[in-house]
C-alpha cells in the first residue's frame, strides 16, 4: 500500500481535540486517528446512500423466553439472502449470544436488525456495519 504524506492547517483548539481523541482511542498517532475518522465518515455516507455493506447483528436473549427462538428463526428464513452465517453461544444457563454475519443493502440490514431486536425477550441487540463492498 502506498502512503501519501501531506500537511494540514488546523486551529489550536481543534488540534487539541484531535490529540485528546487520539489518546482516548489509544491510537499511536494522529495519522491513525484521521484515517479512522475518514473511515467513519465514509461508513455513514455509504449507509445513508443505501450501499451494499457487510456487518453483524448481535443479540443477547434468555432462551427460555417463549416463542423467541421460533420468531427469530422465522425472520432469519424470511431474510436468508442477507444472512451469511449465524453463531449461537450459551453465556450461562439462561442467556445466549447470537451473532449473525450479514451482507446486503444498508436499509435491508437495518430492517432485519430492527425486526430481530424488537422480538419480545431480546435483552440487547445492535447492528454493526463495515464499509461498503
Amino acid at each position: 500500500m502506498y502512503v501519501s504524506r501531506f500537511s494540514i492547517s488546523i486551529e489550536k483548539e481543534l488540534l487539541e481535540k484531535l490529540d485528546k481523541l487520539t489518546r482516548s482511542l489509544r491510537f499511536p498517532n494522529r495519522s491513525r486517528t484521521i484515517r479512522y475518522l475518514i473511515q467513519q465518515a465514509t461508513l455513514q455516507k455509504n449507509r445513508k446512500e443505501n450501499k451494499e455493506m457487510a456487518g453483524a447483528i448481535v443479540l443477547i436473549y434468555n432462551h427460555h423466553q417463549r416463542e423467541l427462538q421460533s420468531q427469530a428463526t422465522r425472520l432469519q428464513h424470511d431474510f436468508h439472502p442477507l444472512i451469511l452465517s449465524v453463531q449461537h453461544v450459551h453465556l450461562d444457563h439462561e442467556n445466549c449470544l447470537e451473532t449473525l454475519a450479514v451482507k446486503g443493502k444498508a436499509d435491508e440490514l437495518e430492517i432485519l436488525a430492527n425486526l430481530l431486536i424488537s422480538i419480545k425477550g431480546i435483552q440487547y441487540g445492535t447492528l454493526v456495519l463495515t464499509g461498503s463492498l
